[in-house]
């Protein structure tokens, strides 16, 4: 059988956790901040999972994490 390879734009966006699952950051940080409160944007620094719905599409992307 031949090696898998990765997907390299998944491998940028996800870390494994000791526990198998996987860290994303969270969207809507980049631009249009004025309008959102100071609390708003301190949540969306730190790392959300992947949800269960999506955790089959990331292993399939990442065959070695």
């Amino acid at each position: 059988m031949p090696k898998i390879k990765t997907r390299r734009s998944a491998a940028k966006r996800f870390k494994v956790t000791g526990t198998g699952e996987f860290k994303r950051s969270k969207a809507f940080k980049s631009h249009i901040l004025e309008k959102k409160s100071p609390a708003r944007k301190r949540n969306l620094r730190k790392a959300g999972l992947v949800s269960n719905s999506d955790y089959k599409r990331v292993v399939k992307m990442l065959p070695y994490a």
